[in-house]
């Protein structure tokens, strides 16, 4: 391989790169924002105060137009089983060395 290929080779792979950690970057950024709000969804699904919730719908006793995303028991496992694996898997690539060359 020639100099100036492998040089412009190497240069898309660090632009891809760079656009990449800046992209994972921001995405942790706003994830880290939201772990008290996961931590607050993981208590409050399936307390006593979710289960009357959930009756409280059910029964019909909730305003029509009420937003009530939280008291689907599909939607709201399904967020904090995603996290879960999330957080799974960011330890996994946590614990995964990169080798820096000398």
């Amino acid at each position: 391989m020639e100099q100036t290929e492998r040089i412009s080779k190497m240069e898309l792979r660090m632009e891809r790169a760079a656009k990449a950690v800046m992209e994972l970057s921001a995405a942790l950024e706003n994830y880290e924002a939201v772990q008290e709000d996961i931590t607050a969804l993981e208590q409050y699904y399936g307390s006593e105060a979710w289960k009357q919730d959930y009756a409280d719908d059910e029964a019909g006793l909730l305003p029509i137009d009420l937003r009530r995303g939280v008291l689907s028991e599909d939607g709201i496992w399904n967020l904090l089983s995603d996290a879960s694996e999330l957080n799974k898997r960011l330890e996994r690539f946590r614990n995964q060395r990169i080798v820096v060359p000398d």
